[in-house]
């Protein structure tokens, strides 16, 4: 128990991080999601075969998480979701708030949930297009093109606020 906690105390930032960054927003859901990852994990311990580090096979775990939830939403209806914008215009760890950050941020967030499952997997996490399709159950120039969509997107929102 110990061990896993000091496990826990480790990598919930990257969890987290990864977990936001997928579904967009912070707030409870993203907390909701980043615990859901760590309960699954601690169930599938006995299961792990140590063939990769313990780190990979937590994220993996973790977007995974994230991804079950972006399923979940599009058998949803769409709600608007206001969380996204709570913690914009909050400071960064140096005291001042980065402009940028928050704009990049607040624009991958806005993109469709595919699209930014798509960038963030690809652009932030370093998959490979056919790791994409075979997670998100899409062919892989489907990932190219919402890759492109998505980057596009960016484009014309950080270039509308520039």
């Amino acid at each position: 128990m110990g061990a896993f906690e000091a496990l826990y105390r480790h990598h919930v930032g990257r969890v987290h991080g990864v977990i936001v960054r997928l579904v967009g927003g912070r707030g409870a859901r993203a907390e909701d999601l980043t615990q859901e990852a760590f309960v699954r994990a601690w169930q599938a311990l006995p299961a792990f075969r140590f063939e990769s580090a313990f780190s990979t096979w937590l994220h993996r775990l973790a977007v995974n998480t994230a991804l079950m939830e972006l399923r979940s939403r599009r058998a949803r209806p769409i709600e608007e979701d206001d969380e996204i914008f709570d913690t914009l215009g909050s400071a960064d760890s140096a005291g001042q708030g980065t402009a940028l950050s928050l704009d990049l941020e607040r624009a991958v967030a806005t993109l469709p949930p595919r699209a930014r499952a798509v960038l963030v997997l690809f652009d932030v996490e370093g998959w490979k297009h056919e790791e994409i399709a075979a997670e998100l159950g899409m062919a892989i120039g489907s990932s190219k093109a919402q890759l492109h969509r998505a980057r596009g997107l960016l484009r014309a929102r950080l270039g509308d606020n520039a």
